[in-house]
This record gives structure tokens, C-alpha cells and sequence, in this order.
């Protein structure tokens, strides 16, 4: 798959920009600050709904706009030889649920679309997650999910929802208990646990699968990019499985990862129960996968803490190398409902579209050939650069020069 082209209306600093792109290589180059970095972040946005630079939606908005509007036509080819183009909006309007639609059709949700389009995207940002906290990682691994599989977005959506809703409940019980009150706020506690319970299985039970389809892929990639300078591994964290070790009633995060949700349902139900007083008290959810986390392991020994910058920089690049090759492959992996860990209607032209941005910049020689070597067979590989020379010769292809939110194609 590749985007062909991308419309952009009050998305960060352009009021309006078309770029045409081409299969292959593309570098856009211009100097820091010019808009580079917002035009392959709308692409990215089309694939996951999400910014790799910021959490909030608001910042897309151009200053002054209501809201904006970004538009991509993806070719595919779901027949060999037969490539079929789809035009994606997506329109983003804060405070209010962001609206799309397909082939210029009826208004849908914006979940709706995902799958159409997915990328892979390479930023200096990669860092913190080898180096930052758990949130990072537990990011990295829904919106990979989310790509595997768009129907995961809405479970996620649901657990946030009833996550902030059962802690807002918890602090409200906390207070009650101090005050020396009795309430139905522990009555109503026993719904959300469910709900909490049924929407963190599936996501448990997803994660775990994924973890255990990345491994190989992560351990061959940082043997690709590091010359065989250690052995990568990454393992899934549960704080489920924390919660059950301390009662004698788990083996620890070597658990299988193909559990059954419905027995980790009823596992994070207990798991509530017992910590239920400490819950209370504390006005927090304690068990559940928003407090899971990928654990980076770099020849047996925790990434975080003692990989040194350039090992830290391999195991990231290993990471979305191993995102790609997952993405590209119709690989049969376990879902949380049973089905498949993929999407079906991909057929031949399935790989996502490759974003490197300002990457190179930020690698060393040998590390830089050796990504520009990996990623150079991509169906579309979209590059931002401050300066021509940042782009290995392995990349060469078509160029377009930003500047002052114009871009001009370099013949």
C-alpha cells in the first residue's frame, strides 16, 4: 500500500496543503521548524488516529481554526494487479468526537476507519521507549493492536471510559469511609469491576499474544541494526500477575499467553477484591493493564538503566523494525476474541507505509546504513531530513522541499 496523495486543511501550521506522493522513496527536506514533521504526522494520524508528538488532538488545530481536516488517498492492491484507491478524511474538532468518511460518503466515527491505512513511523521520540516509562510502551503495543486489529480501538475506548469512572468512584468511597459514612458507592463498585474486568481481559490477552509474535521479530531486527551485539528480548508485565505471585496463585509474568479471557476476567475480578481496602484508600485503580508494561530485556540484563545510548537506539529501531515485519506478514496469531491477530481483507500489497522522521540525524554511521539498508525495499518510505545530506544514498529517490508551509517538489 502507499498514500498517493495528502490534503491537509488547518492541520497544525498549514491552512491548506496538497502534496502528491509516489511509491518509493520520498525525502522532505527544509530546515527545523517549517512544517516537515506535520505533514507525516497527518499521515501517521490517518493510521492510528493518534500523534506520535503530542496526547491531545487540540494541538492539531491550526491557531484560530475551529477545527481541521486531513485527507489521504491509499492505494491497494487487494488483487494482484488490481491497485484500488480509497480516500480517508478524517476530521478533527476539539472537545467534540472527531468525524470521517470514506470515498467522500455519510460521516462515521473515526475508528471506523482504521485499517485502511497503516504506517510504521521512526522518530527520535523512539527513545523513551527504551528509556521512558511504562505509558510509552503500553502506547507502542495498543497502537500496534489497533493496527493489527481496528475492532481493539474500541475496547480500549471502553476500558479509559470505565477506568476513569470506577477511580472517580473509588475517591468518592475513600472520602465516605474517612467521613465515617456508608453508601452505595461500594454496592456500585462491584458493576465496575466488572466492566473494568471484561474490557482489561480482552486487552491483557491481546498484548500478551503480541508480545510473544514481536519477540522473535524485535531479537532478529536488534541482531540486523547492532551486528549481533546482544540478545534483544521483550517480555509482557502484568500487574495482574504481581497481585496473584504475592498470594501463591501465579507463576509471574511467564504465565501463558494464550490464557483464555474468560479466565482472566475472573482473575482480575479476584485480584480487585483483594485490593479493594487499598483501592479505597488510595482513590486508584491498582490492578489492570493500564498498569502493565513491556519489560526491554538486553543480554539479560534491563534495557532501562544499562543499555548505553547507542544499544538503547537499536532495541528502538528493533522494535518498529519488528512492527513492520509483523504488519506486513499474514502471520495467524490469536486475538482477544478468539479470531485472528490480523486483518483479513489485506491481501498481497499489505505492508504499512514506512515514516522515518528526522531520524538519521540523531544515528551514527553504522547504524544509519544499516536502517537505510532494512528499509530501503519498503513499498513507500516517507522521509523527513533538515538537509539533503541527512538521507543515506541507499534512499535516494524523489525529494520535496518545505519551506515557510509551501512545499515544492524537487525535480
Amino acid at each position: 500500500m502507499y498514500v498517493a496523495h495528502l490534503s491537509l486543511t488547518d492541520f497544525r501550521s498549514y491552512p491548506q496543503v496538497e502534496l502528491a506522493l509516489d511509491p518509493g522513496v520520498t525525502a522532505l527536506v527544509g530546515p527545523n521548524g517549517q512544517g516537515k514533521t506535520n505533514l507525516v504526522e497527518a499521515v501517521g494520524y490517518v493510521a492510528t488516529l493518534g500523534s506520535h508528538r503530542v496526547p491531545s488532538d487540540a494541538a492539531l488545530v491550526r491557531s484560530g481554526a475551529a477545527r481541521a481536516v486531513v485527507r489521504a488517498r491509499v492505494v491497494r492492491a487487494i488483487d494482484p494487479g488490481q491497485p484500488r484507491a480509497t480516500l480517508v478524511e478524517v476530521e478533527v474538532t476539539p472537545g467534540k468526537a472527531n468525524r470521517a468518511r470514506v470515498n467522500g460518503g455519510s460521516p462515521v466515527r473515526a475508528r471506523d476507519v482504521l485499517g485502511i491505512l497503516r504506517t510504521v513511523l521512526f522518530a527520535p521520540e523512539d527513545l523513551a521507549l527504551v528509556k521512558g516509562d511504562p505509558d510509552g510502551r503500553r502506547r507502542f503495543l495498543d497502537e500496534l493492536l489497533v493496527q493489527l486489529t481496528p475492532r481493539v480501538a474500541g475496547v480500549l475506548a471502553d476500558y479509559d471510559r470505565v477506568l476513569r469512572q470506577r477511580s472517580a468512584l473509588l475517591k468518592t468511597a475513600g472520602a465516605a469511609t474517612r467521613g465515617g459514612r456508608t453508601g452505595t458507592e461500594l454496592r456500585t463498585l462491584d458493576v465496575w469491576d466488572a466492566k473494568l474486568a471484561q474490557a482489561g481481559a480482552q486487552i491483557m490477552v491481546a498484548r500478551r499474544a503480541l508480545v510473544a509474535a514481536l519477540a522473535p521479530h524485535v531479537r532478529h531486527a536488534y541482531e540486523q541494526v547492532s551486528a549481533g551485539q546482544g540478545e534483544a528480548t521483550t517480555t509482557y508485565r502484568a500487574s495482574l500477575d504481581a497481585v496473584l505471585v504475592r498470594e501463591g496463585d501465579a507463576d509471574g509474568p511467564d504465565r501463558p499467553h494464550d490464557e483464555p479471557v474468560e479466565l482472566v476476567e475472573a482473575q482480575l475480578l479476584e485480584a480487585m477484591g483483594r485490593l479493594r481496602s487499598k483501592e479505597i484508600e488510595r482513590g486508584v485503580s491498582l490492578v489492570g493493564p493500564h498498569r502493565d508494561d513491556l519489560v526491554l530485556t538486553l543480554g539479560g540484563l534491563p534495557a532501562k538503566g544499562y543499555a548505553s545510548h547507542g544499544e538503547s537506539w537499536s532495541f528502538a529501531l528493533a522494535l518498529r523494525l519488528a512492527s513492520y515485519t509483523l504488519l506486513s506478514r499474514d502471520e495467524e496469531t490469536t486475538g482477544p476474541d478468539g479470531g485472528p491477530l490480523w486483518s483479513p481483507d489485506w491481501g498481497p500489497d499489505g505492508e504499512p507505509v514506512l515514516v522515518l522522521d528526522d531520524v538519521f540525524a540523531e544515528l551514527d554511521a553504522r547504524r544509519r546504513d544499516r536502517l537505510a539498508e532494512l528499509v530501503a525495499p519498503a513499498r513507500q518510505v516517507l522521509i523527513t531530513a533538515a538537509v539533503a545530506d541527512d538521507v543515506p544514498d541507499q534512499l535516494s529517490g524523489g525529494r520535496v522541499d518545505v519551506m515557510g508551509g509551501e512545499v515544492a517538489r524537487v525535480l
